[in-house]
């Protein structure tokens, strides 16, 4: 594949942008893939000023492309600053409604959200944006369906992640829809990252760091994960770990922010993307060895996750390599 036909994507920096998410889209974007034995995307970045201070004036980027660069992105990754109620540049926001008026895609990371909203793009769509920042949001832009308690929303074309971190969950996912799950876990290998948080799952969670004694999860979902062709039920899930079911889902939610069945299914799902992509053509087959139970149930759940039917998900990411 040479590098003009690669997905293009552009990341628009502006004054006073974070590094962290520059980061994050560098890392999932714009890094090569020897482990992969191709690149995925063509990345570049862009800014409307020569010289452009990061924040707080940590450093300052230079030598970078002007704002001429959106014009051929295939995906655009929008500036997110802190400074939410400060306007941003005219000629940013142009390049933004230009980019959407031809189709490419747009992602806006943590207050990312903030500079498509005053773009107008997201008038009447579903977005997006770190919880701390819902109140203004919604008080600015009313026309936009904000969902401020997940970690990411994609509403097609437009895709909006919350807090700093979820820039790795939004990216990842981006990665699994344009490459299937087997590309994006070799990503998140790399990354040494969660291969798969659903967008659902909270922003906020109770415990994000075991105190003292490691009483985490990790042990149960390793287990489950091991046995995810076998009928696990959340009672299975419960006896295993020797806790109540009560206990099990209230420790999901403020582990993973998420059900202990909606996080089997997701893994469910997961695999049934791998083995497709590895070839397996028999939709009773990937769902039994899924524990998915019947090739029904299979399409219904592959279709609800990915807008795929099996067949479709087949032609579009298989096969790849063991």
């Amino acid at each position: 594949m040479t590098q003009e036909s690669l997905h293009r994507v552009v990341v628009v920096v502006d004054d006073n942008s974070n590094p962290f998410e520059l980061g994050c889209a560098t890392e999932i974007f714009g890094l090569r893939r020897p482990e992969l034995g191709r690149d995925l995307y063509d990345f570049r970045l862009c800014s409307p000023t020569p010289r452009t201070p990061m924040r707080d004036g940590f450093y300052t980027l230079t030598g970078v492309a002007g704002l001429e660069a959106t014009e051929q992105a295939d995906t655009l990754i929008v500036p997110n600053r802190p400074d939410v109620e400060v306007p941003r540049r005219p000629a940013v926001l142009t390049a933004i409604r230009r980019a959407h008026a031809r189709g490419a895609r747009l992602i806006g990371f943590c207050s990312g959200a903030f500079t498509l909203a005053e773009a107008g793009v997201l008038d009447g769509r579903r977005a997006t944006a770190h919880w701390q920042w819902a109140d203004d949001f919604r008080a600015r832009f009313p026309a936009v369906t904000l969902e401020p308690d997940v970690l990411f929303v994609d509403d097609g074309d437009i895709l909006t992640a919350a807090g700093s971190a979820a820039a790795l969950d939004l990216g990842l996912h981006v990665v699994r829809r344009d490459f299937g799950a087997e590309v994006a876990n070799t990503v998140s290998r790399r990354l040494v990252f969660a291969a798969h948080r659903d967008g659902g799952q909270r922003q906020f969670v109770e415990r994000p760091v075991p105190a003292i004694r490691d009483e985490s999860l990790a042990p149960l979902l390793a287990w489950a994960q091991e046995h995810l062709d076998q009928p696990l039920t959340v009672a299975d899930l419960a006896g295993h770990a020797a806790i109540s079911q009560a206990t099990l889902h209230r420790r999901f939610r403020a582990e993973l922010g998420t059900t202990p069945l909606a996080w089997l299914t997701g893994e469910r799902v997961a695999l049934a993307c791998r083995l497709i992509e590895r070839g397996e053509s028999r939709p009773e087959v990937v769902a039994r060895r899924t524990g998915l139970g019947t090739a029904t149930n299979l399409r219904t759940l592959l279709r609800r996750e990915t807008g795929l039917t099996p067949t479709e998900y087949r032609r579009r990411f298989g096969t790849v390599p063991r």
